[in-house]
């Protein structure tokens, strides 16, 4: 995609829906940062509806340790790899005490030092909770980089960089949810809706012509 295309296709998005925001359930940073840990490998209807009732138990680093970890499990049993992902915010939550105490870094280190933490999850607490102008590269946003030859990558890593050079700079606080909710929606994985997309014009996905709407979903 061509520099003019790319301000095209996110000045549509942004006219579309001016303030996007993540679909996942929180009051405060330590619950998104709870949220998005417990995503990995799972929808965000899934976390929220796990979430609901360990937020109402537990909404601080203190709370939640205090919990335990086979009452945390409990809680979030609905979702994949609930007894990993139960055991890394245990842990989570003895080092937010112990070293930032109890409050969630806003600095891609100390969040990236977090056990099951990596750069996607810090990425999006960074953009969600801190207003950083990064760019979480999940399924979606991978899949849609390389589609529409906005920033073709092999990697997530190769894609994040490519995107963060090439997205307007006023584009770049939202575009992380523009892109998510686009892929997850719109450009699907199994058979894009090219036939219903606002950005059709200037996307440089070569079969779109030929792409029909139906209902699978990503």
């Amino acid at each position: 995609m061509k520099k003019t295309q790319i301000e095209q296709f996110f000045s549509i998005l942004q006219a579309a829906n001016p303030h996007p925001r993540t679909e996942l359930e929180y009051r405060s940073e330590f619950e998104l940062l709870v949220a998005v840990l417990l995503s990995a490998q799972a929808t965000d209807v899934s976390v929220n509806k796990a979430t609901r009732g360990l937020f109402a138990a537990a909404r601080t680093p203190q709370a939640m340790w205090d919990l335990g970890q086979d009452r945390l499990e409990g809680y979030i049993q609905t979702l994949g790899l609930f007894r990993s992902k139960a055991r890394h915010l245990m842990q989570t939550c003895r080092q937010l005490l112990d070293v930032h105490g109890g409050q969630v870094p806003a600095e891609r280190a100390a969040l990236e030092a977090l056990p099951g933490v990596g750069r996607k999850t810090a990425n999006v607490v960074l953009n969600v909770a801190f207003g950083a102008p990064t760019l979480a590269v999940d399924t979606h946003l991978f899949r849609l980089a390389n589609r529409t030859r906005m920033a073709p990558g092999k990697t997530p890593l190769d894609v994040e960089r490519k995107l963060l050079k090439k997205i307007p700079q006023a584009y770049l606080q939202h575009a992380h949810h523009w892109l998510i909710l686009h892929g997850r929606y719109v450009c699907k994985a199994r058979k894009p809706l090219c036939a219903e997309c606002a950005v059709a014009g200037p996307c440089g996905y070569p079969s779109k012509a030929l792409s029909q709407p139906d209902q699978a979903s990503a």
